[in-house]
């Protein structure tokens, strides 16, 4: 029984890329261990734990966060394509 890391590093790879060369990136005043996602129509702002980054599901998002909208988020997080109540019903299987 293994683990797969490979899933993680391209989710930090993903994030890492999102976040370079934005200048709102360290103006959010995150927390050390969390990053700020955008969610939703309205972009409501999540701020949720690195953690998060290992679950499979949340790494189905970074790849569809990818596809639709590329490394270019002007918000200095990541833009997350589904609702606001979809992305907490799923966050909140991780607790």
């Amino acid at each position: 029984m293994g683990f797969r890391f490979s899933g993680v590093v391209q989710a930090k790879k993903v994030l890492r890329r999102s976040l370079s060369g934005s200048r709102q990136a360290s103006a959010l005043n995150l927390p050390k261990g969390y990053f700020a996602v955008y969610v939703g129509e309205r972009q409501k702002r999540f701020v949720v734990p690195i953690a998060y980054l290992s679950q499979p599901a949340f790494q189905v998002l970074l790849s569809q966060a990818e596809e639709e909208f590329g490394f270019d988020h002007p918000n200095g997080g990541l833009s997350i394509p589904c609702t606001e109540d979809e992305f907490s019903k799923l966050t909140s299987q991780f607790n």
